[in-house]
């Protein structure tokens, strides 16, 4: 789980998301309503006329044109009832935009949701955040604050509006995932491709969306087209949110204007760059130094540099990093983070974690990485396996030096840091399949089960490795199907908090083992900053 700590923030251009953030850590509801005013409902067909004008898409990853989501969602539910979901599940461990917002601004964001909420005659808004975090206990006394208000004779819920915590894992943001959590079933992909539009909460047309969409949504009603689109391109106008982490002397989150040059914003954090930059987080691309000096921050200049901006995400790596290993880190922890639904994650990912592993150590090859990237690519039952494919391919081109290194010479001669944010993990519950040898008559249909964690000697005998918790259904099925009754299933539990995938994390035997370091948090040096840190 990711800690209960907002980054501060900085801001490059006017003020919008972050107005009023100067002078309070957090913008009450009296705070906000000076502000920002209190927003008048509208009609449907107003606010996709005002939505198309801009352009404004999602703010998740996708860029999904919201205007599109709103039509859907009203055709879908007709005159029936529907819900505004807001997706504050923010599971990307090099993310806190979303968590900065909820955390410090949420009733912006509250007022985005019930403006479609209004405009949809939608029964309800639910804002989904990561469960136990400062995020969820923020939002939930804005409600209370709005219900106060109302009761005092004011009119701030006008819908109802409801806080859902969801455990925290990097697939948990994916909207199905995110659906299915707030319908009170596990938080990870469907299996299926569903459109919430059609069937999403409570099997009721949902409008699902990122926060700072809705925050972002907010500002539109409050301006008007024309004046929101005063400042960024014309392609793309307003202002975006972007994380900045990693080699960043002063990680922060950033307001800035689309059309920003991602070499102002290194400088603002006074980043090293290193051997590349990160684009959009761990389903992203690296860009290399000599791109990242000309890259442009909007979708457009993203494309133009051979990545996408997604949420907002850039980690500069830093000088003194092993820039293949800590891409090795981060694809154990996607590995690590897999549903376990189908082939390709459950097989798959930890192949490809092993291979760049190898890699690291001087002892795999390029081609054996491709390999496996090709075993999982566009066969997952989710996006999963495409996004970490994405990540690994694009640092087997950016580090194709330190690649070279690694082979001739065992190491590259720098440490790895753990420089990539990663999430404290709680202790890892794994179970061990245990044998009666009085019993066992070597059939060998265990290993045929669950090929990945049995192996059979040459005489058909087995031997064990341990099973992670997401794959104890299939474990209990192996030893249910035992013709012998010969096996057992029992529970082990990791040893404490560990990092996921931090330095030194080995992929070995098909299960993830445990690091020795975590990544180091960030520290202030003499950048400016807007308000004080919350959390």
């Amino acid at each position: 789980m990711i800690p209960a700590r907002v980054p501060r923030v900085l801001r490059m251009g006017p003020a919008r998301l972050t107005a009023g953030l100067d002078h309070c850590r957090r913008l009450d509801l009296p705070a906000h309503r000076t502000l920002h005013g209190a927003p008048e409902p509208r009609e449907l067909d107003e606010l996709i006329s005002h939505i198309n004008e801009v352009d404004m898409r999602g703010r998740g990853g996708a860029a999904f044109p919201f205007a599109r989501k709103l039509r859907a969602v009203a055709d879908s539910a007709g005159s029936g009832e529907s819900v505004v979901l807001v997706n504050g599940a923010e599971g990307e461990p090099a993310s806190s935009k979303d968590a900065m917002l909820l955390t410090r601004n949420p009733h912006l964001v509250l007022d985005g949701a019930v403006l479609a909420a209004e405009a949809l005659g939608a029964r309800e808004v639910v804002v989904a955040t990561a469960g136990g975090e400062v995020a969820e206990a923020s939002v939930a006394a804005a409600v209370a604050e709005r219900r106060a208000a109302n009761i005092s004779g004011g009119s701030e819920s006008r819908v109802p509006i409801r806080v859902v915590g969801i455990k925290e894992r990097f697939i948990s943001g994916e909207g199905g995932a995110l659906v299915r959590g707030v319908n009170g079933e596990e938080a990870i992909p469907p299996g299926r491709k569903r459109r919430a539009a059609t069937s999403g909460v409570d099997g009721l047309p949902t409008l699902l969306s990122n926060t700072e969409t809705f925050a972002q949504f907010a500002l539109l009603a409050e301006l008007g087209p024309e004046k929101y689109a005063e400042i960024g391109t014309s392609k793309e106008p307003g202002t975006i949110l972007l994380t900045v982490s990693g080699g960043a002397a002063n990680g922060a989150v950033i307001e800035a204007p689309t059309g920003t040059y991602l070499a102002d914003v290194l400088a603002l954090t006074e980043a090293e760059v290193g051997d590349g930059v990160l684009i959009g987080g761990y389903h992203g691309a690296w860009l290399s130094a000599e791109v990242a000096e000309s890259a442009v921050i909007s979708r457009e200049g993203m494309k133009l540099a051979g990545a996408t901006l997604g949420a907002g995400i850039i980690v500069p790596l830093g000088e003194t990093t092993c820039s293949l290993g800590e891409a090795a880190r981060v694809a154990a922890f996607l590995a690590a983070e897999s549903a376990g639904q189908c082939g390709p994650c459950r097989l798959g990912l930890p192949d490809i974690a092993r291979a760049m592993y190898a890699l690291v150590e001087g002892t795999g090859s390029v081609d054996a990485v491709r390999r496996c990237v090709r075993v999982v690519e566009r066969r997952g039952a989710c996006f999963h396996p495409d996004g970490t494919a994405k990540f690994v391919l694009s640092a087997l081109d950016a580090f194709e030096s330190e690649i070279a290194l690694h082979l001739e010479h065992g190491s590259c001669g720098r440490p790895v840091r753990g420089v990539l944010p990663m999430p404290e993990r709680e202790a890892d519950v794994e179970y061990r399949l245990e044998v009666d040898w009085s019993r066992c008559q070597g059939h060998g249909l265990c290993a045929h089960l669950l090929p990945e964690f049995v192996d059979l000697d040459d005489y058909g005998f087995p031997s064990f490795r341990n099973v992670p918790g997401w794959m104890a259904k299939e474990a209990r099925r192996a030893v249910e199907m035992c013709p012998a009754l010969a096996l057992r299933l029992a529970q082990t539990t990791g040893d404490g908090p560990k990092p996921a995938g931090s330095p030194l994390r080995l992929v070995k035997d098909g299960v993830l083992k445990k690091s020795e370091s975590s990544a180091p948090r960030l520290t202030r040096v003499g950048v400016s900053e807007v308000g004080g840190t919350a959390g």
